[in-house]
Parts: C-alpha cells; sequence; structure tokens
C-alpha cells in the first residue's frame, strides 16, 4: 500500500507556488498496477520522484512498505562512463557483493545487446542503445515497487517481446506504476488509474475508466 499523508508539493515560480499536490491524503492499493495519468506539466514525473524518495514533499508524508525502485527512465547515467562503469556503479550504490556485481553486469550486457559497446561511454550511445542499457539495469534489481516513465518504448518489436515478457514474470511478484503516452501500453500492463489534476490524484479502480477520463480533458 501507497500511503499519502496530507501531502503538499509545490515549486515557486514569479509568479507564485506552481502546486503539483495540495493536500493529499488518500491510500493507494498494494496489490495493482497502476498506470498515472494527467496533462504535460501536471506533475507525473515529480510523483515519480517524490514515491522513489528523489524529491520530497512541502508538507506531509509518504509511506510505501518494501522498496521501491529510482524512476525507470532515460537518464541519470554519467555519460563520460562506460555502461560498465555505470552499472557496476549502481550495484554498488545497492550494496551487492562482488558476485552480485559480476552476475548483474553478465545480465545487463547479454540483456541490452549493445555488445562492445557495453566497455564504451554512454555519451557514445544511440538513443536506442540507451534506452536498451537503461531496461537491462533496470530489471537486473529486484524491488517490491517499479517506478516506470516512458520505459517500455524500447527496441525493435522483438526486444519489446522481451521486455513484455521480464515484466510479467517480475509482475507476479511485484508491482508496477507506470507513466506512458501509450495508452495501449498502459492498458495492458494496468489494472487501476490515477490521474493527476488541479493538485490532486484522482482514483479510478480500472484502468478503462482512467483512459476515458484522460480522454476526456
Amino acid at each position: 500500500m501507497i500511503i499519502f499523508d496530507n501531502v503538499t508539493k509545490y515549486f515557486p515560480t514569479p509568479q507564485g507556488k506552481h502546486y503539483i499536490l495540495k493536500d493529499v491524503t488518500l491510500n493507494l492499493p498494494g496489490n495493482k498496477n497502476i498506470g498515472v495519468f494527467g496533462a504535460n506539466g501536471s506533475g507525473k514525473s515529480t510523483l515519480m520522484n517524490l514515491l522513489a524518495g528523489v524529491d520530497f514533499p512541502n508538507k506531509g508524508r509518504i509511506r510505501i512498505p518494501g522498496n521501491v525502485s529510482w524512476p525507470l527512465g532515460l537518464s541519470g547515467y554519467q555519460g563520460s562512463m562506460t555502461g560498465r562503469e555505470n552499472a557496476e556503479f549502481i550495484c554498488r550504490v545497492y550494496g551487492k557483493s562482488a558476485a552480485e556485481v559480476k552476475e548483474k553486469l553478465t545480465f545487463i550486457k547479454a540483456f541490452s545487446e549493445i555488445g562492445e559497446a557495453f566497455e564504451m561511454p554512454l555519451k557514445t550511445y544511440s538513443s536506442g542503445m540507451r534506452s536498451k542499457f537503461s531496461f537491462a539495469v533496470s530489471m537486473a534489481f529486484d524491488f517490491d515497487y517499479y517506478l516506470i516513465d516512458e520505459l517500455t518504448s524500447v527496441g525493435d518489436r522483438r526486444f519489446k517481446q522481451k521486455c513484455n515478457a521480464v515484466f510479467n514474470e517480475k509482475k507476479s511478484r511485484a508491482n508496477f506504476l507506470f507513466v506512458s503516452h501509450n495508452l495501449n501500453e498502459l492498458k495492458r500492463q494496468c489494472d487501476i488509474g490515477i490521474f493527476i489534476k488541479d493538485g490532486k490524484i484522482h482514483v479510478h479502480h480500472s484502468i478503462d475508466d482512467a483512459i476515458a477520463a484522460y480522454n476526456a480533458v
């Protein structure tokens, strides 16, 4: 379960406070995969950062039992470091042993299918290679909650099928929160939806209802 206890998040602007969330109190079920909807600039990525502990509310508290992934997207890596060095750094941050690091590096290189580019700086990668690398790193770790920000539109059709197979395997023991503009992807992956609008989180207990609300805006 994800618990919001009187949560407010805003950013200061020359025009005053821009609220993403304002006095939000609610519980999100812990046994559902959740699609996150909202207009551009509504705060979907900010919400993911709050859930991951990368950012913090101005007021209130968010409580999540279990371990939560970082927001899994296409950023957050050091371009001058190689794929191997970036992956190894993340392993060290998560306190993995030398044997675990070796195992995860082997998985990431094989799953990403980037070959010898694994030993090259990320700034030399094409956008497709970066996407595959990012996804492989994400799937190398086990979390109770995965925060997915536009990550599943990765690679060609065959690679997407491989990604979906990994999602399905992990969904048997973890929960996902998805941000995506691909409504078909959200419908396939999610059980319920939440809609961020005017500083509030509106919960829809079916993904179809959430998509309908989004389309009605």
